[in-house]
């Protein structure tokens, strides 16, 4: 099916058209002042003057998706890199939402480039086919004596034009093909894709140019700072502002949801008067008992329960009844701690709302374009087309930015409804970290049975932990649950071949804000099973590496990641090395690595000297960015493994900065080596994959170097002391 150009098909000024015929025949095309433009789709225009526009769909917060992106589609165009210009959207689902999401503007879990892939391909191909019917009319000769060049079209005379004097020419008699069937490139074609051009982004960011939210200025702005209740659900009773109302600068006090905001000329005099407030807070909140060492001790009673069960997650087979005749049963607990998401760039928003209230300007630095117009739509009251949103490029996100309710954003349109003026909110670092949501606390429960020749004889895998999808988006909770891809993800496991297979999530009581995390739920369920399956292979008296491989001969790329990472790190001639082995993956995309540790017994503390990966991640656009992303996806792993954790005393977050929620140094880093497998399949992510396999390798290596097994997560130095000890 093909359909006729007639969405703002070609606009075209006083142009004329001069023929050139030239030596031996050559032609070319000339337009003289034009000033047309083409689109021949909604993701693209091609202008007179060469340039084209090709629209960013999701939001760049370091993944180098605003470059990947664009790429996919000047790929098929056949465009030159350099002749590209990129519109980061602001709006519309409805043509551009991830389907993946349910078809809302949503960035995260690794899916742009998994979803996007397609249809900016086919946007690419659609363009580049009636490029060509220009041409082809033009020099009437048949489209299929033509092709391209990077921006260019040739014909078979010697003719050429570049796209933006075909643009010019108009778009009489030139019908759009029908986007499912229009000829793609076939891959060894491409110039585009498999390279590693510059990312567009890094220059602005080389040079601080950059503009992130927290720098975002505008006419008559004033500044905002939320003193917020220290423990979730709680109100102001009372608020003494008097003296807060007598900082120079200070405009107005300002009741949120969750707090009093001081709204300022200055952030520093909105921040020293915010230290003035005197607020009575009620003490009814539910969560004021919380405690994270509880927390953790309440779910792993529940998970450890005889007959624990819980929501089905994935099944195959009858797990208990093969585990229960197998020759022989084992099962073990592992344990994790809530953390934090530890982003560069804390949360700010600047928000103008109309004098008439019916209409506001937002500048935000969010995951989810849709969902921060919906928190503007929700707070005013307003129809979500009278929002005006200017999405901003972020210092980091790893799910912090993903809620359904941006609170941030939120409590910068409240400030500027109250005092008429634009107003900008920034959470400090302390209040972005105690006011934090985060991974959940887990505790789980491996049970698996061996036959007497040391195989795989049933596996069930129990999660107990709170739904993160229904603190952070309930009207999704009230679609998908009781399945919550966000607390689950991993433990399905679905990279090994086993027959007999059970995962259930024990839906437990939330006592944190909690949100998706990189990874998420594969960040903590890979490293129970990867651990368990350590242990399964002592209990069966076998290799770690043969026995995973007797579970992979149905998934030859796992198995060749299995086998390339045994060759990287030599494991067959480990010697006295302390290696560890872990095989996991994030989505499609499957990792295999290896950890070599050194222990030092008397302070606790772990150094992690090598690591290296193997990964499967289907077609790689941009190879040096694809590096980028697994090597800073692994030292995101190592960083929680070894010391990221969050404490929760009376419903209060104990950390307040980086200086006591420790993230793991530069000096702390290892060598990494990564293999990325070239393999004839469709891109599936890059951006998690490193992180879920990282701390069961570390806690294996952990091992090989002293015997003992750890089973919480992180492995801090007084855990490892501990576990010395016993």
């Amino acid at each position: 099916m093909t359909m006729t150009m007639n969405r703002r098909g070609f606009l075209k000024g006083a142009a004329g058209l001069t023929f050139f015929i030239g030596v031996g025949g050559l032609s070319s095309v000339r337009s003289e002042a034009a000033v047309g433009t083409l689109d021949v789709n909604h993701w693209l225009t091609i202008r007179a003057d060469g340039s084209i526009r090709i629209v960013f769909p999701s939001t760049e917060m370091g993944q180098s998706s605003y470059s990947t992106l664009p790429q996919i589609l000047a790929e098929e165009l056949d465009a030159a890199w350099d002749d590209v210009e990129i519109e980061q959207l602001n709006a519309d689902d409805r043509r551009f939402g991830n389907q993946l999401f349910g078809g809302v503007l949503y960035t995260a879990g690794s899916t742009g480039t998994q979803f996007y892939f397609d249809p900016m391909r086919k946007a690419g191909g659609q363009a580049r086919d009636v490029l060509l019917q220009i041409a082809a009319r033009e020099w009437g000769v048949d489209k299929a004596s033509l092709r391209t060049e990077p921006s260019v079209v040739l014909g078979p005379d010697g003719q050429q034009a570049g796209y933006g004097e075909l643009a010019a020419l108009g778009s009489r008699d030139v019908t759009v093909p029908d986007a499912e069937t229009v000829p793609l490139k076939d891959p060894s074609a491409f110039r585009i894709i498999g390279q590693d051009l510059p990312r567009r982004d890094v220059p602005a960011k080389s040079t601080g140019q950059a503009e992130y939210a927290i720098d975002v200025e505008v006419p008559n702005m004033a500044y905002a700072a939320v003193l917020r209740a220290p423990v979730e659900d709680e109100v102001p009773l009372s608020i003494n502002d008097a003296a807060a109302r007598e900082v120079p600068g200070v405009i107005d006090i300002v009741t949120v949801p969750d707090g009093v905001a001081v709204v300022a000329e200055s952030l520093w005099s909105a921040l020293g008067a915010r230290g003035l407030l005197e607020v009575e807070w009620s003490t009814t909140s539910p969560f004021r008992t919380s405690k994270s060492e509880e927390t953790l001790a309440e779910y792993a009673a529940a998970v450890s329960a005889p007959e624990a069960s819980g929501a089905t997650w994935a099944e195959k087979g009858d797990a208990p009844a093969a585990i229960g005749n197998a020759d022989r049963q084992y099962s073990q607990l592992y344990l994790s701690d809530y953390a934090y998401h530890a982003q560069i760039e804390p949360m700010a928003a600047v928000a103008a709302v109309d004098a008439d209230g019916q209409g506001a300007e937002v500048w935000a630095g969010t995951q989810t374009q849709s969902w921060t117009a919906r928190t503007v739509s929700e707070v005013l009251g307003i129809p979500v087309e009278s929002v005006r949103l200017n999405m901003m490029t972020m210092g980091g996100g790893f799910g912090r930015r993903t809620a359904l309710m941006q609170n941030y954003v939120r409590d910068a349109v409240l400030c500027s409804k109250a005092i008429g003026r634009p107003v900008k909110v920034i959470w400090p670092r302390e209040d972005d970290l105690k006011q934090g949501t985060f991974r959940p606390a887990a505790a789980q429960k491996l049970e698996a049975g061996l036959t007497a020749d040391g195989k795989l004889d049933g596996w069930y895998h129990k999660v107990a932990t709170p739904t993160v999808i229904g603190f952070f988006n309930p009207v999704r909770w009230d679609a998908v649950n009781p399945n919550d891809v966000i607390s689950m993800r991993g433990a399905e496991s679905k990279f090994y071949g086993i027959k007999d297979f059970r995962a259930d999530h024990l839906i437990m009581e939330r006592h944190a804000r909690l949100a998706p995390y990189r990874g998420i739920g594969a960040s903590y369920t890979a490293f129970a099973a990867e651990c368990f399956m350590d242990e399964l292979a002592e209990q069966a008296r076998r290799d770690p590496l043969e026995f995973r491989l007797d579970l992979v001969s149905e998934n030859p790329r796992g198995r060749h990641l299995l086998e390339k990472v045994a060759e990287m790190s030599d494991w067959y001639n480990r010697g006295d090395r302390n290696l560890g082995l872990s095989f996991a993956g994030y989505s499609s995309s499957m990792a295999a690595g290896v950890a070599e540790v050194e222990v030092d017994a008397d302070s606790g503390e772990i150094q992690i000297t090598n690591f290296w990966a193997a990964i499967d991640a289907g077609l790689i656009v941009t190879p040096d960015n694809a590096l980028n992303q697994i090597e800073g996806g692994i030292v995101f792993g190592i960083s929680m493994a070894l010391s990221e954790k969050i404490d929760i005393e009376n419903g209060e977050v104990v950390q307040s900065n980086f200086w006591d929620y420790e993230i793991t140094r530069a000096s702390q880093m290892p060598e990494i080596e990564i293999y990325v497998a070239e393999v004839d399949a469709p891109p599936v992510g890059v951006g998690e994959v490193g992180t879920p396999m990282v701390p069961a390798a570390i806690a294996n290596a952990f091992y090989a170097a002293q015997g003992k097994r750890l089973r919480h997560m992180p492995f801090t130095p007084d855990r490892v002391t501990a576990t010395l000890e016993t």
